[in-house]
């Protein structure tokens, strides 16, 4: 056992039993690190006349090479300075914050500078007076000292003499000799003069073969692409088997699917491991909307991709043929009866050049026909049928629509049903189904309606059990989401407001922008194409495109256009469908 002790220097070790011998081995005190370091013996001195050498091949870090040649010399260089020496007399310090000026010494300033020009003031406008320094007989303000010089020119007439265009040129001209010889200066493109004897040849001809040029930068495109680099992208890559089937077993490739062990199993590239579930025939939005059985709407997709592609052309059609909801319904109620029935509907698209099939005529009258009584009424037409707020009622309309005022809704060339007693004529539309399109405003609109949805008895769903507590949050103000983008469920209104961002089936889709006709081009859309004209109009429109039409073809192209629309209006695309199709007819019978 020991003890530590500690003084104000170093730590010493003191022995308390220094009669006890120490265990272990005790090794001879060697050499240390500061005895293998030092040289024993002193190293070679190199002689000076050797030294000098060596200094002027080799010179130690930090010292000026010496040529051996030079070595003896005197050094002066060193000692030496060029110039004189000389002391500044004012410092930067002096300079940048000079010594605070006492009274005495301000005043003495001003005195000594009192004479001066720039201390005296003057009247602004007027020259300096003179007249401490000049004679009292002398008139300062009189007298010009100097003598007066003439005005020849003014600045602007050198700079911009008053000479024309030819004058500047000759001028230009006479003198481009005399700088060509003092100076050197050629125009561009010009030839330089070397004093060749041209007396054995032309001055203008050329010697040589002359240098194909050309400016498409045909030339520069070849150096610029070097054949090594064109052919490196036409030549084929060569890549080994081994690595291409590494690659295609352990990295996914496009339009395959991953699978490491494609080698091993020996089935087909369609097989299926598992068992197969056969699908449900319902969706999770026929589950959400408790739809009946024989409602499910999972896999009619296409069948509703058909109603709403004939609902958009009958709304569009209406609207283009029709100036009011009322003219629209008497021409689709052949019968006169105040109703639209199956086969009213299927004449009416036959007119329209719509050709559908029974399946979806009967899918366009179930969608149409909310009260399923196989009949539309005014309502269902103005709302499915129709974009009701393009085309409002006015007074008159809501009298005939209301039965204030008696009216047949049978067109006029249409056969008429006489009606047994006054009072079996019933409204088209009854007063409160009626609401103003602006606040204020005499014109009106039928209202929107509202397709119920049947629910099943003893039908739940998880939805309906969550949160079904008395008091609880209720769900009524939350947002509804799924709209589609398309909304042909909504009508359009006829002012849309600038934040309205709904698609209301009237505006263009991602096809027509990307793929825009070519009448657009020149400012003509499809608005000009089905706005009714008169004959001259079409005549003269006919004439302006160089479509030359006979008058015999003409007539009677005009007679077949007016028949296919009730009012008789033609407008630019009605009358070029029956001139194409004249044309064609014309081509079969020869």
């Amino acid at each position: 056992m020991s003890l530590i002790e500690r003084n104000s220097s170093t730590w010493r070790r003191r022995d308390t039993f220094p009669n006890i011998r120490a265990a272990g081995k005790l090794i001879p005190v060697g050499d240390t690190t500061k005895t293998c370091l030092q040289e024993i013996t002193p190293g070679t001195v190199t002689p000076p006349v050797v030294k000098k050498f060596v200094s002027s091949a080799r010179p130690p870090v930090g010292t000026v090479r010496v040529f051996h040649g030079k070595a003896n010399d005197p050094d002066i260089a060193s000692t030496l300075v060029h110039g004189v020496n000389t002391k500044s007399s004012i410092n930067a310090v002096s300079v940048i914050n000079p010594a605070p000026k006492t009274r005495f010494l301000e005043r003495l300033r001003q005195l000594q500078e009192i004479n001066y020009a720039t201390n005296q003031k003057a009247p602004l406008g007027r020259s300096q007076v003179q007249s401490p320094g000049l004679p009292s007989w002398l008139d300062p303000e009189k007298t010009t000292f100097g003598v007066t010089a003439l005005q020849l020119s003014n600045g602007g007439e050198i700079i911009n003499p008053p000479k024309t265009a030819h004058q500047v040129k000759k001028e230009a001209d006479e003198g481009h000799q005399l700088y060509v010889r003092s100076h050197g200066s050629y125009f561009v493109g010009e030839r330089v003069d070397r004093k060749y004897n041209c007396s054995h040849y032309a001055r203008d001809s050329r010697f040589g073969v002359p240098t194909p040029h050309y400016n498409d930068g045909r030339t520069i495109s070849k150096s610029l692409q070097w054949p090594s680099d064109s052919l490196m992208h036409n030549s084929a890559k060569l890549v080994s088997k081994r690595c291409d089937d590494f690659r295609e077993r352990t990295q996914p490739q496009t339009g395959k699917v991953h699978d490491p062990i494609a080698e091993t199993l020996n089935v087909p590239s369609d097989h299926t491991f598992g068992v197969l579930m056969k699908p449900d025939n319902f969706g999770v939005g026929d589950l959400l909307h408790q739809t009946p059985p024989g409602e499910y709407l999972k896999g009619k997709d296409r069948q509703r991709a058909l109603v709403s592609a004939v609902l958009q052309h009958l709304k569009k059609s209406n609207y283009q043929n029709f100036s009011s909801l009322l003219e629209a319904f008497r021409y689709y109620d052949k019968k006169g009866q105040g109703k639209i029935s199956r086969e009213d509907l299927k004449v009416v698209c036959h007119q329209f050049n719509m050709i559908i099939s029974d399946p979806l005529l009967d899918d366009l009258m179930d969608y149409c026909d909310v009260d399923n009584n196989g009949l539309i009424d005014f309502m269902e037409f103005s709302n499915f049928l129709n974009w009701k707020d393009k085309m409002p009622i006015n007074k008159v309309e809501q009298k005939i629509l209301t039965k204030e005022r008696m009216a047949r809704t049978a067109p006029a060339n249409m056969q008429r049903t006489d009606l047994q007693e006054s009072s079996a004529v019933k409204p088209l539309i009854r007063p409160e189904d009626l609401e103003p399109v602006e606040v204020g405003s005499t014109k009106k609109t039928p209202k929107t309606l509202s397709r119920p949805r049947t629910v099943q008895n003893n039908f739940f769903t998880s939805s309906s059990l969550i949160n079904a507590v008395v008091g609880g949050i209720s769900p009524a103000d939350d947002n509804t989401y799924g709209v589609p983008t398309v909304r042909t469920d909504l009508p359009a209104p006829r002012i849309k407001r600038i934040s309205d961002r709904t698609n209301y089936g009237d505006e263009a889709t991602a096809h027509d922008l990307l793929h825009p006709p070519l009448h657009t081009l020149y400012g003509v859309h499809e608005k000009e194409f089905f706005s009714p004209r008169t004959k001259d109009e079409i005549t003269q429109i006919f004439q302006k495109v160089l479509l030359g039409v006979a008058e015999e073809t003409f007539e009677e192209a005009w007679k077949l256009a007016s028949k296919r629309h009730p009012a008789g209006d033609v407008c630019v695309e009605s009358f070029r469908n029956v001139l194409h199709e004249l044309r064609i007819n014309h081509l079969l019978l020869i």
